[in-house]
């Protein structure tokens, strides 16, 4: 258990202060998370990585010249916000545009495409890099479905040491992604761990048991087997990697023997000598080779085995020099201290420069239209909450009125400040996320930034199908939703058909609205409520359900 606390809630902020000062020849904290505290030159590509605290050394320890310029910290196995996400990838950013990378988990995947929607509406090219190495979690065939467990490590190493060499954003890009493709990752866990302030831990195993194919954020496993000797436990790992030997490969891996946090080092070196000779004996050569803790669950017995195929350009990059807090290869020579001052708290969306005279009247006119939504959401909190938790937790009523209140009260400041359309609906979209949370939260936050961007700060003809549009975008590809998953995809398309096809935001309004009385037939496949898919038959989803209220509104503040 974690016994050093002092308040529970603020463990992941005063465990980043102390190690940020701690460490502080290598990073300095900027709200979010750490940057480095070295100089980096102009023009290169900035790796950011991140996801919730728990996992020392993933992600701040990582950070220093060779891997990754900074680090986003959320809270204990929680996702950080979208706006911490923004935050530190400003402060890192160079020129060269910015890759976040993580885990493959939704919440990850949706508030830091949320960072990266703001990041481009900002001219700043800005992409996601995701890990999925765990063999556990999905099948060979959706490898790219699969969760990122200790896989971090070697293609956060890889896609850093490539960006240090002065690559551009593309060839960084191409690096990871094959790096990712031929990592494959599988663990066991003895024990669960116990988040600060908790008596209890997440799961028990009984004595002489252990998890099969856990997870980094408390999962127990797949499956349960008895707990057998090192070298059967060696096999079970090795088996079950080198079946999924990636097409192409030769004979070289780079193996990594990850602790999880309650494990001891003498025990991973017994593990390492059965798992190194059984590994040589398949025929594979070991050209890297690492033992230690590098992707942890607080204080969860267990450990993971890791295997990177890889091939001339990848084993140069995981051999070039690396200088961080956890994690160092070879020699790197001494950087200049930067000296720039950050902010460690939450920064607000500012007006940078007003908006044009007729973006500044469109902005009065979208404050409006989010003040007749919030009203809305307010009053429809218990009907959206009821529906949710037919099939959800519930809040998706709560977190739409929290979400669109914060938004308006964001609003009004940025009008009154001069700011144009985009400016208003950018501040107004992280104010949603932060507020509502949750992944309709981020998808909000994200749809309302995307629409701002269509309409600008300069024009005053406000193109709204061709904003719609784009929010229907930013929202699938964060989301991966689809038609016919129950989700508000099922409302939005063919909303957004209309417009383009008619012009008509009542033909929209009246096709979003079937498009969420259809859900009432499907069976949830993504979201919040695809655990309990069959039990939300004959209900509509709330995120549908909402976006069609939401659809009347705008449509009945334009005819007015």
């Amino acid at each position: 258990m974690t016994r050093l606390v002092n308040n529970p809630e603020e463990f992941p902020a005063e465990s980043i202060e102390g190690f940020a000062d701690a460490f502080s020849n290598w990073v300095k904290p900027v709200y979010g998370g750490v940057v480095r505290s070295t100089k980096t030159p102009e023009g290169k590509v900035a790796i950011i990585v991140g996801g919730g605290s728990g996992h020392y050394p993933a992600f701040a320890g990582w950070v220093g010249p060779g891997m990754a310029d900074g680090a986003v910290a959320g809270n204990i196995f929680s996702s950080p916000s979208g706006a911490q996400a923004y935050s530190v990838a400003k402060a890192a950013e160079r020129g060269g545009g910015v890759l976040i990378g993580f885990g493959n988990y939704a919440g990850d995947v949706l508030h830091f495409g949320q960072a990266v929607e703001r990041l481009r509406s900002e001219g700043i090219d800005a992409r996601t890099l995701v890990v999925t190495d765990d063999v556990a979690s999905a099948s060979e065939e959706d490898h790219l479905k699969r969760r990122g467990i200790a896989g971090d490590l070697p293609t956060f190493k890889i896609a850093g040491a490539a960006a240090e060499a002065g690559l551009d954003i593309d060839e960084v890009v191409r690096v990871f992604d094959k790096a990712n493709d031929r990592t494959r990752s599988f663990g066991v866990a003895f024990s669960g761990c116990t988040l600060p302030g908790a008596k209890e831990p997440l799961f028990h195993l009984e004595p002489g048991r252990m998890g099969v194919g856990m997870g980094i954020h408390g999962e127990p496993g797949v499956r349960e087997d008895e707990i057998g000797t090192s070298d059967e436990i060696a096999q079970l790992l090795v088996d079950g990697l080198i079946d999924e030997r990636p097409e192409g490969s030769d004979n070289r891996v780079v193996a990594i023997v990850n602790g999880l946090g309650d494990t001891k080092y003498e025990e991973m070196f017994v593990l390492w000598r059965d798992i190194a000779k059984r590994l040589r004996a398949a025929g594979l050569e070991l050209v890297g080779k690492e033992v230690g803790e590098f992707v942890t669950s607080l204080d969860m017995a267990g450990v993971s085995l890791t295997l990177v195929w890889v091939d001339d350009e990848l084993l140069k990059f995981w051999q070039a020099p690396a200088d961080t807090p956890a994690f160092r290869v070879g020699n790197m020579a001494p950087a200049e201290v930067d000296d720039r001052q950050l902010n460690v708290t939450a920064e607000e969306v500012r007006v940078e420069q007003p908006g044009s005279e007729a973006s500044q009247k469109l902005a009065g006119e979208v404050v409006s239209v989010l003040e007749r939504i919030a009203d809305l959401l307010h009053e429809k909190e218990p009907e959206l909450g009821k529906i949710d938790a037919v099939a959800g937790d519930g809040d998706h009523g709560i977190g739409m009125a929290r979400g669109s209140k914060a938004a308006v009260e964001t609003a009004r400041r940025l009008a009154g400040e001069g700011g144009g359309a985009a400016t208003v609906l950018a501040g107004a979209g992280d104010s949603w996320s932060a507020s509502a949370g949750g992944t309709s939260g981020a998808l909000w936050g994200a749809l309302l930034t995307a629409f701002g961007r269509v309409l600008g700060d300069e024009a005053g003809d406000a193109n709204l199908a061709e904003a719609a549009a784009a929010g229907l975008e930013a929202v699938t590809r964060l989301g991966g939703a689809h038609v016919g998953d129950k989700t508000m995809v099922d409302a939005f398309v063919p909303a957004v058909r209309a417009l383009q096809e008619q012009g008509d935001w009542r033909a929209a309004t009246d096709a979003a609205r079937k498009g969420a009385e259809s859900t009432k037939d499907l069976v949830a496949k993504v979201g919040r409520a695809r655990p309990l898919g069959e039990k939300s038959l004959g209900t509509p989803d709330a995120g549908a359900t909402s976006l069609a209220m939401i659809f009347e509104v705008i449509t009945d503040y334009l005819e007015k």
